[in-house]
């Protein structure tokens, strides 16, 4: 009973603590109490534990990521050279940035800099840009099955995003020189109100998860199922 019930009520005190700090700052109470008040020490000791349970969340992360690809190696499962390859990167990059952030003060503050600055410079970012180039040829063909019109929605989006396209060309803009304007107004006006429509009910979203998880509704985070 204990084992489920304790890390609720832990669940429910840490996620009440922001919530009663975000009220307790009035400018009425701020001015009466310039130091703070309990709620806000321990709503902002919370938070300073946080960075720590985060620090040690990515260590954890980082553990299970070699226990995982070292479990996949050994069985020489498939796409097991691969992970070779990334745990080897993996190392010699947790190598380097070590050095290169405990050797600051040292003498050899400039050689780890210099090693660890290649490796991103001439490992990490041409990896980074193939990927995003990969990624170029997938969005052009999920563009390309998302503008075929097939019901009046579509047309709509293909119209919007010729419109776009075009409006951002300088030949089309030379010629209709009233194009950016139709496109500006597009973007500030029907895409704004879309984006503030989806932004609002992803919050919405959001607050009702959290509130499942505040009253202990939501119980997955836990392992457990439903009704347990």
């Amino acid at each position: 009973m204990f084992r489920k019930r304790i890390p609720l009520l832990l669940t429910f005190i840490a996620g009440m603590l922001p919530i009663l700090s975000f009220l307790f700052r009035g400018p009425a109470l701020r001015d009466e109490d310039p130091t703070g008040n309990g709620i806000l020490h321990v709503s902002d000791t919370f938070e300073r534990w946080m960075v720590i349970l985060a620090a040690a969340a990515l260590l954890l992360g980082v553990v299970n990521v070699f226990q995982v690809n070292l479990r996949k190696i050994s069985n020489r499962a498939q796409g097991w050279p691969y992970a070779l390859v990334f745990l080897l990167a993996l190392t010699i990059t947790g190598f380097f940035g070590l050095w290169d952030a405990f050797s600051r003060a040292s003498n050899t503050a400039w050689y780890a800099h210099a090693a660890y600055n290649w490796i991103v410079e001439a490992g990490f970012k041409p990896l980074q840009a193939t990927m995003f180039s990969l990624l170029a040829f997938y969005v052009a063909s999920a563009a390309f099955r998302a503008f075929r019109v097939r019901n009046v929605e579509a047309a709509i989006l293909l119209a919007a995003a010729l419109l776009i396209m075009l409006g951002v060309n300088p030949y089309v803009v030379r010629a209709l020189p009233f194009l950016p304007d139709l496109t500006q107004w597009t973007l500030n006006i029907p895409n704004a109100a879309a984006q503030r429509g989806i932004i609002i009910g992803a919050a919405l979203g959001a607050a009702s998860m959290a509130l499942r998880i505040l009253i202990g509704i939501e119980r997955s985070y836990l392992g457990l199922q439903k009704g347990e």
